[in-house]
């Protein structure tokens, strides 16, 4: 047995595997963001920039570095649960509601920004936070720093809904 972050590991998996495999879930869940960021136009004389938006609206400066601190977190809440699922727990199902949440927040993106709808952007937006939710309590079991990962998550995205609607309202 070797020990990565205080958990014993099973010799199958060597310390080269386990990097890989964080490596994989950081820059798997960079890529979802990169896909969402291919739909967002946020600048002078865009859809975007026509709204009208609430006081609480952050400078989009802001979202970059927000939104790439949460996607390392989310790969090493990933790479977390992964590898006990390699250690021979079932982790099918979290690993599951966690892809489904990826694919949610990649179409928030498509939904508000592409498709220019402030309405299927908030309906997108709800159904992200539910999976969001699931992703922590299906985690929580599992490894309960992972869940603990996604609070930011799930604190922005919170954030994020409630701007989300906040323009839905006023447009």
């Amino acid at each position: 047995w070797h020990h990565i972050g205080g958990y014993p590991m099973q010799e199958s998996v060597s310390k080269t595997k386990a990097g890989g495999i964080l490596i994989g879930s950081v820059l798997l869940c960079n890529c979802a963001g990169l896909l969402g960021s291919l739909f967002t136009t946020t600048g002078p004389g865009s859809w975007y920039s026509t709204l009208i938006k609430p006081a609480f609206n952050p400078p989009a400066w802001i979202f970059a570095p927000v939104w790439t601190l949460l996607y390392i977190l989310m790969g090493i809440s990933l790479y977390l649960v992964i590898m006990e699922g390699i250690k021979g727990r079932d982790v099918r199902i979290p690993l599951l509601v966690f892809t489904i949440q990826l694919i949610l927040n990649i179409l928030w993106s498509y939904a508000f920004f592409g498709l220019e709808s402030t309405f299927f952007g908030l309906l997108v937006i709800i159904l992200l936070w539910i999976s969001i939710v699931a992703t922590m309590i299906l985690f929580y079991p599992v490894r309960k720093a992972a869940a603990w990962l996604l609070v930011p998550y799930i604190l922005w995205v919170s954030f994020a809904t409630l701007l989300t609607y906040t323009i839905y309202s006023l447009n």
